[in-house]
Formats: structure tokens, sequence, C-alpha cells
């Protein structure tokens, strides 16, 4: 079993001190047995952070990836999500994330694709999302997940050229059989995994900071200085990221 108080000073060895701004992106299930759940991941943070600091989580109203059909795969659907109401509990952020939504002292935004935020900039997350932490010497934590999971990384996608965007949208008949306002989908994945070319750089530089906490890996990093990485890509290398051919 995982105590808080390892949890704590990990936490303080990462790097995490009062008056910081975080991203936070978690899976509980990698920590094994965390005493006190999800909840020690939460007030941990909180007591390290204090109400100087803010905390942001994703709160975005989706479900996991479901099964596909005989009928999706022949339209070219390759994932399948569900737009989940507002008052669902349980999302495919995972626990620790719709725990920190459902807090009284948690601030969150009413859209399909929200953040949920804490502390003394937390309103933020009403209005800009992580806009504000993202340009505001915000940090990353990732525990037990990848840059897969970073939500920041897709605050620089307005510098991906259109005609990659169009590749992998739905089709106006996978439109019609899965409207928009209740599915998110999407039809094509490209042939390479250029979040994980970024994070690769991002440790080449020397801007990601790792450590094992029991059995959970955790990353912690200056969000700015990593999603920029994938932005100078965007602007000037967009295809040979993900593996394509300009047409």
């Amino acid at each position: 079993m995982t105590t808080k108080e390892e949890v704590k000073k990990s936490f303080q060895d990462l790097g995490i001190s009062k008056g910081m701004a975080l991203e936070v992106h978690s899976s509980l299930s990698s920590f094994g047995h965390l005493e006190g759940g999800a909840m020690t991941i939460i007030q941990t943070l909180k007591e390290l952070v204090t109400e100087e600091g803010s905390i942001f989580m994703p709160a975005l109203r989706l479900s996991k990836e479901l099964p596909l059909t005989e009928q999706d795969k022949k339209l070219g659907v390759t994932v399948k999500i569900k737009i989940l109401p507002r008052e669902e509990k349980r999302t495919a952020m995972g626990i620790v994330a719709d725990t920190f939504r459902s807090l009284p002292d948690t601030f969150t935004g009413s859209d399909v694709i929200s953040t949920s935020g804490w502390g003394k900039h937390a309103k933020e997350a009403l209005s800009g999302g992580l806009d504000w932490v993202i340009h505001n010497g915000g940090k990353a934590l990732l525990l037990g997940v990848d840059i897969y999971k970073l939500t920041a990384m897709h605050y620089m996608e307005g510098s991906t050229p259109e005609d990659i965007k169009q590749r992998f949208a739905p089709t106006e008949k996978i439109n019609k059989i899965y409207p928009p306002s209740e599915w998110f989908m999407e039809a094509g994945h490209p042939p390479v995994k250029a979040w994980y070319t970024i994070q690769k750089k991002a440790f080449e530089k020397g801007l990601i900071k790792e450590m094992q906490i029991g059995s959970c890996k955790a990353m912690f990093f200056d969000i700015l200085s990593v999603v920029s990485i994938y932005e100078n890509e965007l602007k000037t290398n967009p295809y040979q990221l993900w593996g394509l051919n300009k047409e």
C-alpha cells in the first residue's frame, strides 16, 4: 500500500510547492492500493500548493472509447465516444478528476470540453479552460499516464494544417448516424503517434522530471516548455510529425 505521507514526500521531491499552478491528469489504478484513494491525491495537492496556488483537472463529459460495430468499421469509424449528460458522475477522465469536479470548492465549466479548477485562479477554468495555467508558468503532473492525456497539447492544434484535420474528420454519413451533439467520432488514425515524438524530445531536452511513487510512474514539467515543442513542429514539420504525405 502507498501511504499519503509517501505521496506527499514524492510530490515535494518532484517540486510541487506553495503558490504553484498545476494541470493534473491521473490514473488511480496505477498506484495499486493507495491509502485514502482519490481524495489522498486531491488533498495532498491542496496542502502543498495551498489556496495561493491553483489546481486544474480535465472535466470533459465524455465516455470511454466504445466498441465499434461492423457497420462502424465499414464507415471508416476509428474512435467512438458518447457525450455524457451534465449530471453524469463518472467519465473517462478517471475517478480522481471526477471526484475533484464533484467537490463544493471546485469551479467547472458547463461545456462538453471543460476544465475544473480550485484555488486562487480557479475561476479561470470557467472562461479559458487551461489558457491561464499554460501561459502563467503552470506545471503539469501526470500520474500513471503519459502525454496523450495532457489536455494542454490540444491548445496548440490551431497550428495544424486544415488538410490534416480533415483527413480524420467524420464524414457526413457518420455524422448523420452519430450526431456531433451526442457523439465524438474520428475516422482514421495517423500512422505515427506524434505526441510520443514530442514526449521523447522533451525528455531529451531534460524538461521532464520522472519519479516512481509506489507502482505509479509520475512525470512533472513546465507545460508551456513542452507544448511549445508541439506547436513548433506543427508549424514547421507537421506532415513528417504525423507520418503523412502532403496532398
